[in-house]
């Protein structure tokens, strides 16, 4: 019997060729911040995938934060964008771009000039930040957004959203985990304000719920997926008691809106505290679209997950790194190339499209 992690799937309105997603990766690849032919082969190279997701691009020069990440923000990178669609689409895949504004994870010697490091509240993520010129730095305290910050925000994940539609994605991602902007709108450990947009679990919400209205608005709610990381420590993030009825509130709102999808992330196959399955399954309740589960699986947990009803879509990150073919080694079984960790976030084409298939080792 052919497994279901292998058999078409259906997201919102696309058919994909199984249910196995790339989960997005930041690859620093983007030199000058723009898409290039490099990432195209790089992406192409692993269509086989039923969805891929980019890695986290930013929406204006403010959300850029690490070295050589993609924008979505100018022609030029909506034209770098196009070869990596074009190349996708050509083997049949389907892609959606990650849009991630970093906020406070962000170091100056990375921002283009007349950018700035702006967060919900001035507080830093106190950690360590590499930077091509200035090797490893300290994360500052950010400028706290104003309620004008926040509008432009707003807009700035409307505007990548469009021009992501423009250069031929089949949509986006909103990259609200892992401690970055929308993130640290969510979590209390880097949301101190008093206004409505701090607070309560509501208040908390607002900005997530702000920028998923705006952006289904204005590309279809068809097209637009949110990734979230409840219990993620990332880049300072706390635990707090508010925790589990915040995620609850959030999927029951973003229900409404319609979304395509809630990309769950657990990283605790990487050290951060497990996920309750109590606080998963009150977000599987309340959202009834696509619900993508991802952290450390393998085939056997992909399927049984699948075939119980607690995902749609598994995702899965690092495996596809090393192993362009991963679909085809899963399902015959064959062994997994380990990736190469020095080499994640390099520039170039060593350890980024220089993995072979299984077929290309034998060869």
């Amino acid at each position: 019997m052919s497994k279901k992690l292998f058999t078409e799937a259906k997201l919102g309105n696309l058919t994909l060729k199984n249910h196995l997603v790339m989960a997005p990766m930041t690859r620093s690849r983007a030199i000058g911040n723009i898409p290039n032919e490099l990432m195209a082969i790089y992406y192409a190279q692993r269509a086989d995938a039923g969805l891929l997701i980019t890695e986290g691009t930013s929406p204006s020069a403010n959300g850029l934060g690490y070295a050589r990440i993609p924008g979505a923000y100018s022609a030029e990178q909506t034209a770098g964008w196009k070869l990596v669609t074009d190349a996708v689409h050509a083997k049949g895949g389907k892609i959606f771009l990650q849009i991630m504004h970093v906020g406070r994870v962000a170091h100056q010697a990375n921002l283009p000039e007349g950018a700035e490091i702006v967060a919900p509240s001035a507080i830093s993520a106190e950690g360590d930040m590499w930077t091509d010129t200035e090797q490893m730095q300290k994360t500052p305290v950010p400028r706290e957004m104003t309620k004008e910050d926040i509008q432009q925000a707003i807009q700035e994940y409307v505007n990548a959203a469009k021009n992501a539609i423009e250069a031929g994605f089949d949509g986006v991602e909103l990259h609200g985990a892992n401690g970055y902007l929308i993130d640290q709108f969510i979590n209390t450990a880097s949301n101190q304000r008093t206004d409505e947009y701090g607070g309560s679990a509501e208040n908390h919400s607002r900005f997530a719920l702000e920028v998923a209205q705006a952006t289904a608005d204005a590309i279809g709610k068809e097209k637009v997926g949110i990734r979230l990381s409840p219990y993620g420590v990332f880049n300072n993030m706390g635990i707090y008691p508010e925790l589990d009825d915040t995620y609850a509130y959030l999927a029951e709102e973003l229900n409404k809106i319609g979304l395509v999808y809630i990309h769950l992330v657990n990283h605790s196959a990487m050290g951060a505290p497990e996920v309750p399955q109590a606080v998963v399954d009150r977000i599987r309740t309340a959202f009834k679209n696509t619900l993508i589960l991802s952290g450390g699986y393998e085939v056997e947990r992909a399927e049984q997950d699948l075939q119980s009803g607690a995902a749609d879509l598994i995702a899965v990150g690092r495996p596809f790194i090393s192993n362009p073919d991963l679909v085809t080694r899963l399902k015959e079984g064959v062994e997994l190339a380990q990736p190469d960790q020095d080499t994640f976030y390099t520039p170039g084409e060593k350890g980024y499209t220089d993995y072979k298939t299984a077929a290309e080792t034998v060869a």
